[in-house]
């Protein structure tokens, strides 16, 4: 088959033939969407896991507010194990 410009996107249950610059643009988007999301999602649980240690008595877990390492963190790590 030759190279095409357009790319299937699965919708629901409906298979829609978009440009691929316009099908990238979206999954790009909703993948902000999605990283905004969970990073929110995360936050909250550590607030609410503190609460619920809290109301139970116990010591605030060590090492719970700590953050995920990006991508690019991950890259220059591996790049210095690497050697």
């Amino acid at each position: 088959p030759l190279p095409t410009d357009k790319a299937m996107v699965c919708f629901g249950s409906m298979f829609i033939e978009l440009p691929k610059a316009k099908t990238r643009e979206m999954l790009q988007q909703d993948q902000e969407e999605l990283d905004e999301e969970i990073n929110k999602l995360r936050k909250d649980l550590r607030v609410k896991v503190n609460r619920l240690y809290e109301a139970q008595g116990k010591p605030e877990l060590k090492g719970f507010n700590l953050n995920p390492m990006s991508a690019e963190e991950m890259k220059l790590i591996n790049r210095i194990l690497e050697g």
